[in-house]
């Protein structure tokens, strides 16, 4: 049946292929991945051979060169068996291929048809120690050589898929650095692989609160020598990849929102139902009703709008989008509220891990931090209300 959130029988094709591998395979090593804090490598493989990894990949490159509402199915479906496997892929799909494809213009094929493939793991290096959601304050540098390349000199920090054996790099990462002190032209983008010299792993990042089947590391540049054709894009093209790369990032994160908080909701809801008090099942209390309800409301308005917006971005190709913005907000917080108050439902049953709903709401925690933090967000939003003229609808 075609709706909103499958608009073609390509999409519902594509989300029940997406369920059945969540539910069979991504959800039953989603609590050992958590508790260890491990990537499952096999499992990111095995997406690919599903074709989930190139879902923004151009066919030529072996992606399957579809729209973002399709990347929203993959992303909801995905985080309802295990969030953090889905930040991975996030990282890789969205954030690695969907740039390269923006900036590369066919120049790294080779790599991208891996990447969709699976054959090798990608992340995108922006953040650093002292520029998070300010992105204008990075300070690694790309000097170039009298060869025509560039040395990069930096340290990057919060890199997910930064470290998938702790001990090692991804295959390849998208690692910005300045070429220019000008503000908004001064941002360039290249291609690292882990076997360019002075490419390094630093700190890998453990015992996160959640999400913790997606690696995070520290990673350093120093004197990593790289030809002008690892540049993505054109010089202080930077800046206009990052407002594309952010904008699908967002609504990539809203979905996960949406994926993670129903299935918490359809933990709560199963629970109310089997667990009785004074011989009735807990659903009949008004208390429990309220839990249930605000939360189904909740998550059914964050799905909408995140699917909605992704419609209007295919649309109008904006590089800043308020939509995206919102669906993100609404979602972050659909989600926690969910998270939350399924372990309310749970009592006891929903603070330990049985159950899963712990799990997904320190899952949901990340969702108003990352990928453009709640603060963020709402600066955003509101500048975009400020520029528009008459009537919001």
């Amino acid at each position: 049946m075609i709706t909103l959130f499958d608009p073609s029988e390509e999409h519902a094709a594509l989300r029940q292929t997406t369920r059945r591998f969540a539910e069979a395979e991504v959800l039953s090593q989603a609590r050992q991945a958590d508790q260890e804090e491990t990537f499952n490598q096999a499992l990111f493989e095995r997406a690919g051979a599903l074709g989930l990894l190139g879902v923004l990949g151009p066919e030529e490159a072996g992606g399957a060169n579809m729209d973002l509402r399709a990347m929203c199915v993959i992303f909801e479906e995905l985080a309802w068996a295990d969030p953090g496997f889905a930040l991975a892929v996030l990282s890789h799909a969205v954030l690695f291929i969907g740039t390269l494809r923006e900036g590369a213009a066919g120049a790294h094929d080779e790599v991208m048809r891996r990447a969709s493939s699976g054959g090798c793991l990608g992340a995108l290096a922006m953040s650093e120690p002292e520029a998070g959601t300010d992105v204008m304050a990075m300070r690694s540098r790309a000097k170039k050589t009298e060869a025509g390349g560039y040395v990069i000199d930096g340290t990057k920090m919060w890199i997910t898929n930064g470290a998938p054996t702790r001990t090692s790099l991804p295959d390849a990462a998208l690692v910005y650095a300045r070429t220019s002190d000008d503000s908004l032209r001064g941002l360039s983008l290249f291609l690292l692989k882990k076997e360019d010299e002075g490419f390094s792993l630093g700190r890998p990042v453990t015992g996160k609160l959640g999400m913790r089947a997606a690696s995070c590391a520290e990673l350093h540049v120093s004197r990593c020598h790289v030809s002008q054709e690892r540049r993505i894009g054109p010089e202080g093209g930077g800046a206009m990849l990052i407002m594309k790369t952010l904008a699908t990032e967002r609504l990539a994160l809203a979905a996960i929102g949406c994926g993670l908080g129903m299935r918490a909701l359809e933990i709560a809801n199963g629970y109310a139902s089997a667990r009785k008090v004074e011989g009735k099942p807990l659903r009949f209390y008004g208390q429990i009703q309220r839990h249930l309800a605000e939360s189904y409301a909740e998550l059914k308005s964050a799905r909408a709008l995140t699917y909605c917006a992704a419609a209007e971005l295919e649309i109008t190709g904006e590089t800043l989008a308020p939509m995206a913005d919102a669906a993100k907000l609404s979602a972050a917080s659909a989600a926690e509220n969910a998270t939350h108050r399924a372990i309310q439902v749970l009592g006891g049953n929903g603070y330990i891990a049985d159950f899963d709903v712990e799990r997904l709401w320190r899952d949901a925690r990340l969702l108003s931090i990352g990928g453009g933090s709640n603060e963020a967000l709402q600066k955003n939003i509101t500048r975009a209300l400020a520029r528009h003229k008459g009537r919001l609808s």
